[in-house]
C-alpha cells in the first residue's frame, strides 16, 4: 500500500514538474514584450543567460560537445531567434500558436528523415494544423505598440514552427545515439544558446540604451523561462507517459495569450483564437490516439508505455 501510494506522489510530483515548466515557458511572449530592448539584443542576452545557467545546473550539458550537437545546435538557434523576433512583431497568442504548428512539419519531414510512413490519422491531424495556421494568418491585424509588424511576425513565427521542428526531430537523433554514443542532447541546446548569442550580437550590438527592467528581464528569461522551465521538464518527463506529458506541455500556449493580457492587454483577434484553439485540441486529440495506441502496443507487448523524449519539447 505504501508502494502505491509512494509511486502516485512521485507521479503526481512529476506532472507537476512539466506543468511548471510549461507554465514558465508561456511567459517568453509576455517578458519578451515588456522589454524595451531590440528582438536582436533580447535574443542575444537571454541566449547567453540561458546557456551560461544550464552549464551550472546541469553536469550533463558540459561535455560531448560534438559536431552533431553543433549541426542540431544550428536550427535550435534559428528557432530561439525567431520566436523572440516575432513576439515584438506579432501578438504572443500568434508567435505560439504558430511555432506550436511544429508538428506538421514532423510528420511531412519523417517520412523522408525518419523512414515513417504517414497514416491517415496524421493526414487528419495535419490537415487540422494547417486550417488553423491558415486562420491565424488571416488574423493579421494593424500594427500596434506591442506587436509593430503583424504580418512579418507572423511569417517568422511559423518559420520558428519549421525550425523547431527540426530541431525536435535532431534532439531525438542524438537521444538515440546517446545510447551507444558519447553525446549528450543538453549539450546541443547550450551550443544552441550560445549559438543564439554570437547571431543576436551580430544583428544587435551595440546596446545603445537600456534599463535596469530590461536586464531583470533578461536574467529571468534565461534562467527561469528557459533554464529551469528545461529542468523542470526534464525532471518530469522521465516518469509520466508520453500522451499525458504532451497534454500537461499544452498549459503553454494556453497561457501565453492569458499573461500578455493581463499585463499589457494585448488581445488577439478572434480568428487567431478560433486557429490557436484548433492547432491546441488537435493536438490534444492526436496526442490522445498516439498514447492509446501506444497503451495497446504495450499491453501486448507486455511492456510500460513510452515516456516523451525529454528533448521533445
Amino acid at each position: 500500500m505504501s508502494g502505491s501510494a509512494s509511486s502516485g506522489a512521485g507521479l503526481l510530483k512529476a506532472k507537476l514538474y512539466i506543468m511548471a515548466g510549461a507554465l514558465l515557458f508561456s511567459t517568453g511572449g509576455a517578458a519578451i514584450k515588456l522589454s524595451t530592448l531590440s528582438g536582436w539584443q533580447l535574443s542575444c542576452f537571454r541566449s547567453l543567460a540561458a546557456g551560461i545557467a544550464l552549464l551550472l545546473l546541469s553536469p550533463a550539458a558540459r561535455g560531448n560537445w560534438t559536431w552533431r550537437s553543433l549541426l542540431v545546435a544550428v536550427p535550435y538557434a534559428t528557432t530561439f531567434t525567431l520566436f523572440t523576433l516575432a513576439n515584438k512583431l506579432t501578438t504572443a497568442a500568434n508567435a505560439i500558436f504558430l511555432q506550436d504548428t511544429a508538428p506538421f512539419y514532423i510528420l511531412l519531414l519523417s517520412p523522408l528523415l525518419l523512414g515513417e510512413r504517414i497514416r491517415r490519422v496524421d493526414i487528419g491531424f495535419m490537415a487540422a494544423l494547417v486550417i488553423g495556421l491558415g486562420l491565424i494568418f488571416a488574423s493579421s491585424r494593424e500594427p500596434t505598440v506591442n506587436a509593430a509588424n503583424p504580418e512579418l511576425g507572423n511569417v517568422l513565427a511559423a518559420c520558428a514552427g519549421l525550425s523547431w521542428a527540426l530541431t525536435v526531430l535532431g534532439l531525438r537523433w542524438l537521444a538515440v545515439r546517446a545510447g551507444s554514443h558519447a553525446e549528450s542532447p543538453l549539450s546541443a541546446v547550450v551550443m544552441g544558446c550560445f549559438l543564439a548569442f554570437a547571431i543576436g550580437g551580430w544583428f544587435g550590438l551595440p546596446v545603445e540604451s537600456s534599463s535596469i527592467q530590461d536586464w531583470l528581464i533578461v536574467v529571468y528569461l534565461g534562467i527561469f523561462q528557459i533554464a529551469l522551465a528545461y529542468l523542470f521538464i526534464t525532471a518530469g518527463v522521465r516518469h509520466v507517459p508520453a500522451f499525458e506529458a504532451s497534454l500537461l506541455l499544452l498549459v503553454e500556449p494556453v497561457f501565453s495569450p492569458v499573461w500578455v493580457w493581463l499585463l499589457l492587454e494585448e488581445l488577439p483577434g478572434a480568428l487567431a483564437l478560433t486557429g490557436g484553439a484548433l492547432v491546441i485540441v488537435a493536438t490534444a486529440i492526436y496526442a490522445g490516439l498516439q498514447g492509446r495506441d501506444s497503451a495497446e502496443l504495450a499491453a501486448k507487448n507486455g511492456a510500460r508505455p513510452p515516456v516523451l523524449d525529454v528533448e521533445s519539447r
